[in-house]
């Protein structure tokens, strides 16, 4: 593992930052935790990539909550796509602009 950040998924929507620091505390210092607000995830960083690997091996497919974890190294974050500029919402795929209007690439009579 490169990183030192997890993703924490399959969270049960009422899980906060002290559950989640008891659960990782085993495995090394927690850095930070942010949990996504009513979306049953979020990230982990340790304060090195092999306590992050340490706590992956071993919370991933457990039980926590009544739910089976899924934790896997988080990917960097993407920039946010921008909508709109060329007139269309979702490139190729119609609904106005681009090709072909509302039905996507459909022939036009």
């Amino acid at each position: 593992m490169e990183g030192k950040r997890l993703y924490v998924g399959n969270l049960p929507y009422s899980t906060n930052e002290t559950q989640i620091r008891e659960l990782f505390a085993p495995f090394g210092t927690i850095d930070n935790v942010k949990l996504i607000e009513q979306k049953g995830f979020g990230f982990v960083e340790m304060s090195t990539s092999e306590e992050a690997q340490n706590a992956m091996d071993a919370l991933n497919q457990t039980e926590f909550g009544g739910r089976t974890l899924r934790i896997d190294e988080a990917r960097p974050m993407q920039p946010r796509r921008e909508f709109g500029g060329s007139g269309s919402f979702g490139g190729n795929r119609g609904y106005g602009g681009g090709s072909g209007g509302f039905g996507g690439n459909r022939r036009r009579f």
